[in-house]
């Protein structure tokens, strides 16, 4: 098989936190911030962790030079809570995940990686439950950039560091539950799926024609063709 580069997001994709992530970030922002910001209605997803802070600060009224100044105390205090408060049992693997992930690892050409708007401890603390760091030995995370849409093409210099392989255009796979998901890759040509497990309708995934779209990863077989299928 042509060599493929697969790049998976985490919450929604892979596992639900049942919002340990959330309240954590509250408790962050209270006490950097003394705010939170318009909580009610927001959407998290496909959107990076120091992104979700600028948002939701200028909703509660502090201005980019305020946000900036305090941003990574904010985002530090964030990561501290999140590592001290997250339990094995608040991470739930999504329909599929597990054997997906398992026949990806075994399948000869298949690179797998992050690509995900956590900051990379989170996104560590959150896949270790699941024993699933193992298959992801590199990334690019909202640790690395504010901008999503600046991350796949880190990923694909980390993937080319690490393997000596080149991925380009349909070589390169984005596998996740957002919008976001679907769209940062597409300056680069690549392939975008899917997967109806988060917060995002389905009918909404299919407004912006990714390449394939599931409901979820409970058929292995169905997931695998999603993903490795089509022009390379």
């Amino acid at each position: 098989m042509t060599p493929r580069l697969v790049l998976f997001d985490i919450d929604g994709t892979l596992l639900s936190a049942g919002g340990v992530s959330s309240r954590a970030l509250v408790d962050a922002l209270m006490e950097t911030f003394g705010a939170v910001g318009p909580l009610a209605g927001y959407d998290y997803s496909g959107k990076t962790d120091p992104q979700i802070v600028r948002e939701l600060m200028r909703g509660a009224g502090f201005s980019d030079e305020e946000i900036e100044a305090l941003r990574e105390t904010a985002l530090e205090r964030y990561r501290s809570r999140l590592l001290e408060v997250l339990r094995p049992e608040h991470v739930v693997s999504l329909p599929g995940v597990g054997p997906l992930l398992e026949a990806l690892a075994a399948t000869t050409g298949v690179t797998l990686g992050l690509l995900t708007g956590n900051l990379e401890p989170c996104a560590r603390a959150k896949l270790a439950p699941l024993d699933a760091n193992r298959h992801f030995p590199f990334g690019a995370f909202g640790s690395d950039h504010e901008d999503r849409y600046r991350l796949p093409a880190l990923a694909v210099a980390r993937a080319r560091e690490l393997t000596g392989r080149e991925f380009a255009g349909k070589r390169v796979v984005i596998v996740g539950d957002s919008v976001h998901d679907v769209l940062c890759g597409r300056g680069l040509g690549v392939r975008a799926v899917a997967v109806a497990t988060g917060r995002t309708p389905s009918r909404r995934l299919a407004a912006e024609s990714p390449d394939a779209l599931l409901d979820d990863f409970s058929q292995t077989e169905a997931a695998l063709r999603a993903i490795l299928e089509g022009p390379a």
